[in-house]
């Protein structure tokens, strides 16, 4: 990320997310109850506070999952570190998808930090019984980062493939 057009995307998108994750966290607390959600559209979209000490889908590792996740967290906010730092110039897609990864990680860290009650979730999507698992704005950040930098990684391997092709075609 040599150049400052990359920081200040990275940067940016990265420190809004951040911000828009811990406000509407903070209003989510001030606002809902576990017992009461609020319907946004119908039964499919309600907005109900949930405390998750876990990680992403239940997933548990006992009394310590608070801090083993936490730790988790600054390792993969180090291994992005590096995947930031090496991208190429002008590659924004790649910025783009570092960048929210990197701030739902924080936006997720500030909470384990703050809380021991665990993250706040707030976001109840699904028809019925049938929930999607409890979610925040840092969430959204880290999955839709993860699928745009998969994305981007995938078009390179094939760029580079092609690229490939062609040499060895050459005479």
């Amino acid at each position: 990320m040599a150049n400052g057009a990359n920081r200040r995307l990275f940067w940016g998108l990265a420190a809004a997310i951040v911000v828009a994750d811990v406000v509407t966290k903070l209003l989510a607390e001030a606002l809902l109850s576990p017992m009461r959600p609020l319907s946004i559209l119908g039964d499919y979209v309600q907005l109900r506070l949930v405390y998750t000490q876990c990680a992403a889908f239940g997933l548990c590792l006992g009394a310590y999952s608070r801090w083993i996740f936490f730790g988790l967290a600054l390792v993969a906010l180090l291994v992005l570190r590096s995947m930031v730092r090496s991208a190429r110039p002008g590659d924004r897609i790649r910025i783009a998808s570092l960048a929210l990864v990197c701030a739902g990680a924080v936006g997720n860290v500030i909470d384990r930090i703050r809380s021991a009650q665990g993250v706040v979730d707030f976001v109840d999507v699904g028809i019925g019984s049938a929930r999607w698992p409890t979610f925040n704005v840092a969430d959204s950040a880290i999955t839709v980062g993860a699928i745009a930098l998969a994305v981007s990684l995938w078009l390179e391997g094939r760029a580079q493939e092609r690229a490939k092709e062609a040499r060895a075609a050459e005479p």
